[in-house]
């Protein structure tokens, strides 16, 4: 790494909290009556075997779920937020040896619903931070938000390096399903699962017993340093994930290109390869990867795209495997697994990698001092 760059801040500790229920794929099927036979294939690829989802209890002797009028998906994601949200927090905090009141900043990042006031205003009351706190909403950006809000987090922590920044990705994908038995919707219900993940933000450098990110697993602790990021957008690729009101079913619809992958695939080596010669290495100086849970297609595309081995993308097929898509905070549950791992060594450098609508990547250089 070029000796003119500096660090821009430090993660000081993460956190991830998804619903109670669990289902595997086949179950949701049964739940949602499909029957088109190509949904049904995408729900057995393999790629997803379970997620964690808030849906409605069947009635009794119901054969499936009982239908959800837009008021009761709005109010999912409100009860989602308060607990879901408010967990992930408290998790990233006790991971950090931080209270609620120590935080400076809380960056809410929310694709899957809308409030006002919003999301960040809901988590902080309800954790009792303080009445100077910052808050930033950060709504519609879609799975590349979480680094888009590691972005300004990380430059707000440049401006004010005393300060403690919270970033909160909290996505009710279950608040956002459509149900009927087209392939559009069957891509998305057979990818999203619901989840939170926080990180905790802070330039200043501690040293002694409370210094770095502590490992569960073995109580070591790593000094988790963010170095860079670079953006990359393909404009002709706009509508190639969208957003937009269904008037038939009354509700919003997520709709997701087929082509995505090859869009993925063709163009994140742009963003990587910028980022990384602006700080002198090469992608062999690369020990970690942390991507985004796309979609299988969409890590098999990146993979391709960067050169990258099967290990290299483990973490990202475990939480795909295990949760799903989980939207903007699935590149720190990544990180969450990586250093679950306990493998991480002096000097580590790492590569953080998220895609979404726009189409949008972005890409951040971090090292483990």
């Amino acid at each position: 790494m070029s000796a003119k760059n500096f660090p821009l801040t430090k993660i000081k500790g993460f956190g991830s909290a998804f619903p109670d229920m669990v289902y595997t794929q086949d179950e949701i099927a049964k739940l949602f009556a499909i029957t088109n036979p190509t949904v049904l294939k995408l729900m057995a690829s393999g790629h997803v075997k379970t997620r964690h989802l808030y849906l409605p209890p069947l009635a009794p002797k119901a054969a499936k779920l009982r239908f959800e009028t837009p008021n009761d998906l709005h109010k999912k994601f409100k009860q989602g937020i308060l607990d879901i949200g408010v967990k992930a927090t408290q998790r990233a905090l006790d991971h950090a040896g931080l209270d609620a009141s120590d935080i400076d900043v809380l960056i809410a990042v929310t694709s899957t619903g809308f409030l006002v006031p919003g999301v960040s205003s809901l988590v902080s009351r309800s954790l009792g931070m303080k009445q100077n706190l910052h808050r930033m909403d950060i709504v519609g950006m879609g799975c590349n938000a979480g680094m888009s809000a590691l972005y300004s987090g990380a430059k707000m922590s440049c401006a004010n390096p005393e300060q403690n920044i919270l970033v909160l990705c909290c996505e009710v994908n279950s608040a956002s399903y459509v149900r009927d038995d087209t392939v559009r919707t069957g891509i998305v219900n057979s990818l999203f699962g619901d989840g939170a993940t926080a990180l905790i933000l802070n330039k200043v450098r501690h040293t002694g017993r409370d210094a770095g990110i502590r490992s569960r697993k073995s109580g070591s602790r790593a000094q988790l340093s963010i170095y860079d990021f670079e953006s990359f957008t393909i404009p002709e690729q706009h509508g190639a994930m969208t957003f937009t009101w269904d008037e038939a079913q009354n509700k919003w619809s997520f709709y997701l290109s087929k082509d995505i992958p090859f869009v993925i695939g063709n163009h994140v080596q742009i963003p990587v390869q910028r980022l990384l010669d602006r700080n002198g290495i090469t992608k062999q100086d690369i020990k970690h990867w942390v991507l985004h849970t796309g979609g299988g297609a969409v890590i098999d595309g990146a993979k391709k795209s960067l050169n990258l081995r099967e290990d290299d993308v483990r973490h990202t097929r475990s939480v795909l495997r295990d949760y799903g898509n989980i939207s903007s905070g699935s590149f720190i549950m990544s990180l969450e697994r990586l250093h679950e791992e306990d493998k991480i060594e002096q000097d580590d450098l790492g590569v953080f990698i998220a895609m979404g609508p726009g189409a949008t990547m972005e890409a951040a250089l971090v090292r483990w001092d």
